[in-house]
């Protein structure tokens, strides 16, 4: 399979030295065009970042900070480079967090990780990821435009009309959650609507077990995964290689211990910080939040950038469910609305390779009539998912800490 271009089989120290190259000018250019860049990293002399060494010495900024400097500072907290206006689309997060999708084609990076899948010209994409508010619909269609491929926005539309549009338009990939495209496939069977031009699926925004790679394989569908955020684009992407996510070319990846700055030694588990050369938003050791490891070795595809072990869960309890996040301070806002509810958790499991939120609720005096409808309603309005409500007495969730329990196995 063609490699998407050159930098992919660049030596290692060949990748190194073009990365902190280029790190100084766009250090540079972030300092003088992002106020709060200034103020978090004004003092830094910026033609002095040029190793590893170098950056490793300057504090990680973690997306648990992003919310709160853009509420001071809106819309994008004084780090964009670009003005709301100038961007070609802005989004939403759950969390109050906001991105800016800048004009240039695949501002996302998507498009390597579509190209790593086998997605080339004239392929048909359909996009199953949600295109309101949340960037992960665009960050597919904007990769497949860049590659020459047509999109079918399939987003939120009701099942039965992606499977005929699917159908209809002979599609060659999937883009969305894996969950997602078991449930297309399913009701395909159940309608007896046939997609035998369907054989690829890039998948990303929830874990991808190895059933569900099964599962795909023996209806002629090679799944493989990408890692990406909302904030920093793509991070890292499986090939047909083998074992790992191939780390992107504009990243400068750290494995730090998490709730430190401090990198570990290669192959210990830790928080997943990138640097990403991107001018219209410069993110400067962000602090993803993720937990991961580097895996010794390059990848047999031939593409010779680092890998990642793949997502090994959260370094705080902020977790993703159905390619969302979720964190305590949405749990905090449902109790707010319902004051009368005492302590929470919410509890994510999963079945069926699906995922699945509880709230367990404690209510002295047991609940009113109509509150666990309640509470499930504001739920889905505070994460903009749906959830269970489960009413339990006093003392009867543990005191641990936890508020958002994740108890789906991780790798």
């Amino acid at each position: 399979m063609p490699f998407y271009d050159a930098l992919e089989t660049r030596s290692p120290e060949a990748r190194e030295e073009a990365l902190f190259r280029a790190l100084p000018g766009h250090l540079a250019h972030a300092q003088k065009t992002a106020p709060s860049f200034r103020a978090l990293y004004g003092d830094v002399e910026t033609q002095a970042i040029t190793s590893r060494a170098a950056l490793a010495a300057l504090p990680v900024f973690r997306k648990s900070q992003l919310a709160k400097l853009q509420k001071a500072a809106p819309p994008f907290g004084g780090l964009a480079a670009v003005r709301a206006g100038e961007v070609a689309r802005l989004f939403a997060s759950p969390g109050g967090v906001f991105e800016p999708e800048g004009r240039r084609p695949d501002y996302w990076r998507i498009g390597r990780a579509l190209s790593a899948a086998g997605v080339v010209r004239g392929d048909v994409v359909h996009v199953g990821f949600s295109y309101h508010l949340t960037p992960a619909g665009s960050m597919v269609e904007t990769a497949a435009h860049a590659l020459g491929c047509a999109v079918i926005p399939g987003g939120t539309a009701p099942v039965e009309h992606q499977l005929a549009a699917l159908a209809h338009f002979g599609a060659t990939t999937y883009g969305g959650t894996p969950s997602f495209l078991k449930v297309l496939l399913e009701k395909a069977d159940v309608l007896g609507i046939r997609v035998p031009s369907l054989k690829r699926a890039s998948v990303s925004a929830e874990p991808f077990p190895t059933s569900l790679r099964t599962l795909f394989a023996a209806r002629g569908i090679l799944g493989l995964q990408w890692y990406a955020t909302a904030d920093a684009g793509l991070i890292a992407y499986e090939s047909e290689g083998g074992e790992g996510l191939i780390v992107d070319e504009s990243v400068i990846l750290e494995i730090v211990r998490p709730g430190t700055s401090v990198p570990v030694p290669d192959g210990e588990v830790g928080e997943v910080v990138v640097t990403v050369l991107n001018q219209d938003y410069p993110l400067l050791r962000f602090g993803t939040g993720d937990l991961s490891a580097i895996l010794p070795g390059t990848s047999p595809c031939g593409r010779t950038n680092v890998r990642l072990r793949g997502w090994l869960g959260r370094a705080d309890q902020r977790t993703k469910v159905k390619g969302l996040f979720v964190d305590p301070s949405q749990v905090a806002e449902v109790l707010r609305r319902h004051p009368r509810v005492k302590r929470a958790r919410l509890v994510v499991t999963r079945a069926d390779e699906l995922d699945h939120m509880t709230l367990r609720c404690e209510v002295p005096g047991g609940a009113a009539a109509g509150l666990a409808d309640a509470l499930g309603q504001t739920l889905r309005e505070v994460t903009q998912l749906r959830g269970e409500v489960e009413v339990v007495a006093p003392g009867t969730l543990p005191n641990d800490g936890k508020v958002v329990e994740d108890t789906r196995p991780v790798g």
